[in-house]
């Protein structure tokens, strides 16, 4: 039997590839959707004219809704993937929810030509952004599960997947822009590129159970067995050469094809059959599963530091940051929130979780990692100090765009670098029958953050 040093080698690194494709496909939806608040606000803050005069037009909030309404889902379904994933097969949670999005992103780009109603649109646009974050929500936290029986290095590849979605998502958005095409057209082309991207990642899933790396340590059960056959063998195969007969059973075989029931001589240190029996029901205690609480209580370190990083990220972007006006108006002015909000954030948000791949500071254990997530909660007000327009309270001391990059790269570098940290460390506090859970867990933890950094969006645009 096989023990995880014999595991095969990932060929081409074909394995960290996919997993990279798939963490890039889970963020599609959030992405492109907050990606493309320039086209949605279009649509539903119109400037109309009357005798000559500019008609007070509704105020949406799109940005606030759209980033609530994305987390809200994320929540609740991730909280309820903690507890109900071992009930639905994984194939129907990660090929069914790839499915989904891909329907909802075709759905997107069919209503860029249908001509709507503002409200109506509105609804239609918060319904679509309710129900594809939904889908993500399971599709991202089966997937954190998974990811978590590899070895560690492939989490941090999956972040780093994760992490190049916005900057995928970015430059189709400057692309569109730079386009000669209407307006309309460029739209379009836009949420087209998500469903190809959707597709690619679905066939990627379905080409991992066929990869011999990739069945080596998905297949639990299996893991399990070798675990369990590890721990007997150090028990009972140390010591003098005394032999002793063990009758019962370990995974059906513990040495040398040994069968259920039948007799399996082990050389050991005097061990008695009484205490092979007690070695044998410790083994199996040991290969039940722990409960969620008994997990919690194992990774809340790391789900604070994940819950607190995605807080502060999300109290002001896109929110507040989207709202930044540039210095220089005229041709650079359509480029500005493209480059410097959501272009500078996902690229230096990749390279902070790409750097966790190299080096991993400060260690689990350290109390200076939960500090260093705490320390950023100094990016609010220095983004809320910046050239935000519509401002009501906080003066603006930071005019210059090149200020409002340079915080927006420590921002987003801090954000990647801190997240997959967090991400990665979780499941090594558990043993690896738990990491599932673990990953599951973090992922509710994940949009826990998400979710109330969002609702303290509404206050702090408020306030600027």
């Amino acid at each position: 039997m096989k023990g995880r040093t014999d595991a095969p080698r990932d060929r081409g690194w074909l394995v960290g590839i996919i997993f990279f494709i798939l963490g890039l496909g889970t963020l599609l939806p959030w992405n492109f959707f907050m990606t493309a608040s320039m086209y949605f606000n279009s649509r539903l803050n119109k400037t109309e004219w009357s005798n000559g005069t500019v008609v007070s037009h509704k105020e949406y909030y799109f940005n606030n809704w759209m980033t609530l309404l994305s987390q809200l889902p994320l929540l609740l379904c991730t909280l309820l993937n903690s507890f109900f994933y071992q009930r639905i097969s994984e194939m129907v949670r990660i090929a069914g929810s790839l499915v989904f999005i891909f329907i909802l992103f075709i759905l997107t780009a069919i209503l860029v030509k249908i001509p709507m109603e503002e409200d109506r649109f509105f609804s239609v646009t918060m319904a679509t952004i309710w129900f594809i974050n939904s889908f993500g929500a399971v599709l991202q936290g089966s997937l954190f599960g998974l990811v978590g029986l590899l070895p560690q290095k492939y989490s941090a590849v999956f972040m780093s997947g994760q992490g190049l979605a916005g900057t995928f998502a970015a430059i189709a958005m400057l692309v569109s822009i730079a386009s000669d095409t209407d307006p309309e057209t460029a739209a379009l082309g836009y949420f087209i590129t998500p469903c190809v991207g959707t597709l690619i990642t679905l066939l990627s899933y379905l080409l991992l159970p066929r990869l011999e790396f990739a069945q080596f340590y998905l297949d639990k059960s299996r893991s399990y067995e070798v675990e369990t056959a590890d721990e007997l063998l150090k028990v009972t195969g140390s010591g003098t050469a005394e032999n002793c007969k063990l009758y019962g059973h370990a995974n059906g075989s513990l040495a040398n094809g040994g069968a259920s029931g039948e007799e399996v001589e082990v050389e050991g240190a005097g061990v008695s059959p009484k205490q092979a029996f007690l070695t044998l029901e410790q083994a199996e205690v040991r290969d039940r599963k722990s409960t969620v609480m008994e997990v919690f209580k194992k990774i809340w370190v790391m789900a604070f530091c994940v819950v607190f990083v995605f807080t502060v990220t999300l109290a002001v972007f896109p929110a507040i940051t989207v709202d930044v006006k540039t210095i220089y108006p005229g041709k650079w002015e359509p480029y500005f929130i493209s480059v410097c909000c959501f272009l500078i954030f996902n690229v230096c948000d990749w390279i902070g979780r790409t750097v966790t791949t190299l080096v991993q500071w400060p260690l689990k254990e350290s109390r200076l990692f939960p500090g260093m997530v705490v320390s950023r909660v100094v990016f609010i007000p220095l983004l809320m100090f910046c050239n935000v327009q519509s401002r009501s309270y906080f003066p603006v001391l930071f005019s210059h765009d090149a200020a409002f990059a340079s915080i927006m790269m420590l921002f987003s570098l801090s954000n990647g670098y801190c997240v997959c940290l967090s991400m990665s460390y979780a499941p090594q506090f558990v043993a690896p029958k738990d990491a599932e859970t673990a990953g599951a867990l973090m992922t509710f933890f994940l949009a826990l953050g998400l979710s109330i950094g969002a609702a303290l969006s509404f206050l702090l645009r408020l306030l600027v």
